[in-house]
């Protein structure tokens, strides 16, 4: 299942999500980055739905990711991630924030490429760290050093957002309406919008 997409699209399914005004935005970071708080602003500017992965997961499984975890570990909770992905990157005209590690799974990363415009959302360990200090919610923080953990997170994964990455874009610490401005203008300026 890693290298391959679970259904694959009917060609006039694909045609219908490559046309520009149809062609899902695809919000790929770390957990702090932004991709929710901004996604859901940028969907309202762009008169989209806005999805959020792991909320569509918790709305399918009736529990939170925390308890998925520790039911099924980070390799069910994985397995359900695909699937997931698999029906919400079929949605045109979306703005999709998926889990940190989304892309981790192979099968994920070709999802994302060939349905949609994927926008890399990079903060740096500090300001991730400032974001997620108080958050118990994350299962991959709940270590002696939350700090580390994302350091080492960021390196495994920030390969892999940038190769995805159609558009990388630094979130920084300026105020949401003042970053979901600048991202606009990022967008129109490399034509995805």
């Amino acid at each position: 299942m890693q290298n391959e997409i679970l259904t694959p699209l009917s060609p006039e399914d694909l045609q219908q999500l490559v046309q520009p005004a149809n062609k899902p935005i695809f919000l790929v970071g770390m957990m702090g980055a932004g991709k929710t708080t901004l996604g859901r602003q940028l969907a309202r500017y762009l008169k989209r739905d806005f999805y959020d992965l792991d909320q569509e997961l918790i709305e399918r499984c009736g529990v939170p990711v925390a308890t998925i975890f520790d039911i099924e570990g980070e390799a069910g909770f994985r397995k359900r991630e695909t699937m997931e992905l698999d029906i919400c990157s079929r949605r045109p005209a979306t703005v999709l924030a998926t889990g940190g590690g989304a892309v981790l799974a192979e099968a994920n990363q070709n999802m994302l490429s060939q349905r949609g415009t994927v926008v890399y959302l990079r903060a740096n360990v500090n300001e991730l760290y400032r974001r997620l200090e108080r958050d118990k919610t994350r299962p991959l923080l709940q270590t002696a050093n939350p700090q580390q953990r994302i350091e080492e997170l960021l390196r495994q994964r920030e390969p892999i957002y940038e190769a995805l990455a159609d558009v990388i874009f630094e979130t920084g610490s300026a105020p949401v309406h003042t970053v979901i401005k600048q991202l606009l203008s990022v967008l129109k300026e490399q034509e995805v919008i």
